[in-house]
Formats: C-alpha cells, structure tokens, sequence
C-alpha cells in the first residue's frame, strides 16, 4: 500500500514555525517512503479564515520547497459531503441536539479532566421531543454525538502506547456547531478517509482528539491511518510558539533567512541533524528516521531569536 501522507493547515494567520516543522516532517517520512503528500485547506470557520492566509500558506510551502499532489480542497466548499456523514451517525441514532451554552459547559461545576478539557455531562442527552422544541425556540441546538463505554487504543509513531475511555475521558462531542459549521472531528476524519490517507502528522496537542476519530473512522468504514504526534516547538525561551502571538512568522523569516536556513534549523531542534546548518529537503529525506525525534518539548537555535 502506498503511504498517503498529509498537512492540513488552517489559514487563521501566517504560518509560523512550529506549523512548518509539522510540514516538514509529514513531507519527509511520505517521500522517504516514496509515498503520495496532500495539502488540505482547514478553514471550516470561513469568516476567521481568509482565503488571503491560505494563499501565503502555498506560497511559503513552495518557498521551502515542500511540493504537494493533486489539487487542494478546502473545507468550506465541503458542507454537502459532511452532510452526508452526519446523516449516517443519524441514522444510527447517535445524535441529539445540545443546547448548552459555553458559559455553562465551562462552568466551575462541569467535570474537568486533568489536562484542562471540560467533560461534557451528557446535560441534554435525555431531553424528550417536547423539551427540544420548547429549548429550539430560545436558541439553535448544536449537535453532539453519542460516544459509548469504549476504550480505544493506538500505537503512536513518537509517543507510543496511548488509549482513551470515550464516555469516561471524551463524552459526547460535538459534530456540528449551533451555527451550522461543521466541527474540526467530522471533517477531518471524513476528509482523511476519502483522501485515502495513511499517515497523520500532527502537533502533541491533538493526540488526545485521535481516539474519537478512529471510533469515527471504523463507524464510516475506513481504515484509520498510523498516527504520529511530534512534540510541540519552543523559542529560545522556551515559550510555546502560538499564531495568535504571530511568533516567527514566515512573512519575517523569509525577510532574514534563506529556506535552506530555515529547514536546516528545523531539522537540528527536531534531532534529526546534528548542527543548525542550511539544508534543502531533498538532502534530508534519504535519512529521514521518526525514532530520531524525542518526546520531550523541541527547542529552536539561537539564531531566531
């Protein structure tokens, strides 16, 4: 089977650092294995993401040298398709309306879990058909899935052995906002299963979603991919790099660094080389290993500073 690899960005700013190392490195295991590469365009919420960024986005990409297969669709012309999916968890009797509000779902009294996130109590999934239509007329419902008493279990290609309780340590999520908007687990489990692809390459921070994307993966009949979850990247500080703080843009960068520069510094914090030298990706994809990358944290040298 020929390995599908994938970057999936969303257009909500510039890309910074930390999204291109995630490029990269999804760049180099898919054409180290002689594999297929995919660009993705994330931008469910349309109005926080102008086709601007996404533009930018394809250029930086091409700027660095990390070409892509195929077109590129974006997820905001994909609603139809989603449409589809969601009738089918419908169909199964999975889904119900929630008409809770933010506020309430982060309210001190709502379980919270040990890594922040709120655990829904399951407040609205009893509610009979009269009360449904009484709450429709004060707000619009969003709408949330119906996750059973499951553990599921996966081996990740950096952090290894990782399982989750879906009632005890996800609850019920949501598939679809109040507003209509499709929610990030539907689309990106639909999206990668009709793309066909076999590998996933993504930031620490979301290995905690990948349980209920695989139970979504096998309820829509596809094969879940081998999922890899680099550890996140910090400046010399050791500060977290964020979009919204627009750290190491690649509208400054490009202004300081060659792309060699840039790729070569990425792979010496990501252990895959021993200097900060300038590299190209061609020069690195022969060698590329995962079990060079650590778990811990990622620093970057001192030149960006």
């Amino acid at each position: 089977m020929q390995t599908v690899g994938r970057f999936a960005p969303s257009p909500s700013g510039r890309m910074h650092l930390g999204n291109v190392l995630c490029a990269l490195l999804a760049w180099l295991s898919a054409r180290h294995q002689n594999g297929a590469f995919l660009l993705r365009i994330e931008d469910l919420d349309a109005m926080r993401c102008p086709r601007s960024y996404a533009d930018l986005i394809m250029d930086d990409l091409r700027w660095l040298g990390l070409d892509w297969d195929g077109e590129v669709p974006y997820q905001s012309e994909r609603a139809p398709i989603y449409e589809k999916y969601e009738q089918i968890l419908r169909e199964k009797g999975l889904l119900y309306p929630c008409f809770c509000s933010r506020a309430a779902l982060h309210a001190a009294s709502a379980p919270h879990l040990s890594d922040g996130r709120v655990l829904y109590a399951g407040t609205c999934r009893g509610l009979t058909p009269a009360e449904i239509e009484e709450k429709r007329k004060k707000r619009a419902p969003a709408t949330r899935v119906r996750v059973p008493d499951e553990i599921i279990s996966f081996t990740d290609g950096v952090f290894g052995a990782y399982s989750e309780n879906l009632a005890e340590e996800c609850g019920d999520f949501i598939i679809r906002r109040s507003d209509g908007v499709f929610a990030y687990q539907l689309a990106v489990t639909v999206d990668d299963g009709l793309s066909g692809v076999t590998e996933v390459v993504r930031g620490s921070d979301l290995i905690s979603s990948t349980p209920r994307q695989i139970w979504l993966y096998r309820l829509f009949g596809f094969e879940p991919p081998h999922f890899v979850h680099i550890p996140l990247l910090c400046d010399v500080d050791g500060r977290r790099l964020s979009k919204r703080d627009e750290d190491l843009d690649l509208g400054l960068l490009r202004e300081r660094f060659t792309p060699e520069q840039v790729i070569g510094a990425l792979a010496f914090a990501a252990h895959l080389t021993d200097r900060a030298e300038p590299a190209s990706v061609r020069e690195l994809v022969q060698d590329f290993d995962w079990s060079r990358i650590p778990r811990h944290e990622l620093c970057l040298p001192p030149m960006f500073r």
